[in-house]
């Protein structure tokens, strides 16, 4: 029978690593190498085929995630953060992955909470496994799969994780090492939120925002988004393994919750950035769909867009700062990304030129990454160069998101990551540092 979750989080942490490692040793410093952000799924009984859960009930789920740093041993946080019901996981095991459904034979690993298998997590809750001894290595693929008890379903999900994950028939599937038995296919991350790895010693960055930030409309399943084209180049300049965290959520606002696209960003950054372990650095890059969405036309039944709320400048700002501070609570550097060409009429483009302005002179973040100066069209500002435009004249195609890579101040982000004992200004004016 399943454990019943009884700790807080931060205790459950704790009574994991103790289980591990017994009580006379101090618990091991963690670092994320890899993060995703969840988003609750509209709870309605017809929903829109973009929003229908897939069922996952008694079957289990394989994920395949890319770490962006090397470990003797993992750790996993599963997470029922928007969840209005329990979640039951009958068991969790961890292996190294073909790349697809299969695992490579001979590296599962069974994955523990306090020393059990089965894990039981009340609405809100998040827990934190035991250490696990298996080999993580940078840019290579694990699968990670979880036994769903009888009765369960998908309450919270990271709803584009442009790439395809995998159901299986129903039963305990976990060690099964070909991909045959997994039917099933599904395009969205859930319930697993981390894979934390012993600290390196070097910290990481983690890259939060909307749809521009999680690469929607990149190459699918290329891992094309900016962040890991960020973690490839410093790696292709032979600078040590770079942790670049991605938080984005497509659709997600500064200030406005969504029935669809999540909490708002200043309501969910402690939770989904700064908090992440071995953080050192933020990359803020939000507030488009706030200047966009208060014009969208409201739609019948599940509105996405709603509240269609308007914003001024003045808003925006004040939503930045209240990040900035939120961010320097803990120590951490933030930079601010310039709100990219978006072909918006003339009055939305005024507010996010004035947006921009703030971002570039007011003195806020810093350090600043002019993404607009990256990805515009010298001859028309307002809009994407041809090159950097996947078809719909907001999101950047595959160059153009390795455009937005390249304006990063790797060698200023590397300098802060390596010194985060003291807070200076990166630069504002600055992009390639």
């Amino acid at each position: 029978m399943p454990i019943p979750f009884r700790f807080p989080v931060a205790a459950f942490a704790v009574a994991a690593a103790l289980s591990a490692h017994g009580p006379a040793q101090a618990a091991p410093a963690w670092q994320a190498a890899w993060t995703t952000s969840l988003q609750p799924i509209p709870d309605l009984a017809n929903p829109p085929s973009l929003y229908a859960k897939p069922d996952v009930a008694g079957r289990t789920v394989r994920q395949i995630i890319y770490p962006d740093l090397d470990g003797r041993e993992a750790r996993l946080r599963i997470s029922n953060r928007y969840g209005s019901r329990p979640l039951v996981i009958e068991r969790t095991v961890i292996a190294r992955s073909d790349g697809a459904a299969g695992l490579l034979p001979g590296t599962a690993a069974p994955v523990t909470f306090a020393g059990r298998a089965a894990l039981t997590l009340p609405p809100g809750a998040e827990a934190d496994s035991d250490p696990v001894a298996v080999r993580v290595i940078r840019d290579e693929p694990l699968a990670v799969s979880l036994v769903l008890a009888p009765h369960q379903a998908m309450q919270a999900w990271h709803r584009i994780a442009n790439r395809v994950n995998y159901i299986s028939a129903p039963g305990d599937h976990a060690e099964t090492a070909p991909g045959a038995g997994f039917h099933g296919r599904t395009t969205h991350y859930a319930w697993v939120t981390q894979l934390n790895v012993p600290a390196t010693g070097a910290g990481s960055v983690v890259a939060i925002g909307d749809s521009i930030t999680d690469g929607m409309r990149s190459t699918f399943g290329a891992r094309r988004d900016w962040p890991q084209d960020l973690a490839r180049l410093s790696a292709a300049r032979g600078l040590p393994p770079l942790a670049v965290l991605n938080a984005g959520i497509s659709g997600n606002r500064l200030l406005s919750d969504s029935p669809c696209y999540g909490e708002r960003l200043v309501g969910r950054f402690d939770h989904d950035a700064a908090a992440l372990p071995g953080v050192r650095a933020v990359i803020l890059l939000i507030g488009i769909n706030d200047i966009d969405f208060a014009d969208t036309p409201p739609r019948r039944g599940l509105d996405c867009d709603a509240p269609h709320t308007r914003v001024t400048a003045k808003d925006l700002i004040d939503g930045y700062k209240r990040v900035i501070e939120a961010a320097h609570r803990r120590g951490l550097r933030i930079f601010g990304g310039t709100l990219t060409p978006a072909a918006l009429p003339p009055t939305r483009e005024a507010l996010r030129q004035a947006v921009n302005r703030w971002i570039r002179q007011g003195g806020g973040f810093d350090g600043v990454i002019d993404f607009d100066a990256a990805l515009r069209d010298p001859q028309h500002p307002a809009r994407l160069l041809p090159a950097y435009n996947s078809g719909d004249g907001i999101h950047p195609s595959d160059a153009g998101y390795a455009a937005m890579a390249r304006a990063v101040p790797l060698m200023k982000l590397r300098d802060i990551l390596s010194h985060p004992q003291t807070r200076e200004n990166a630069g504002h004016a600055a992009s390639n540092g």
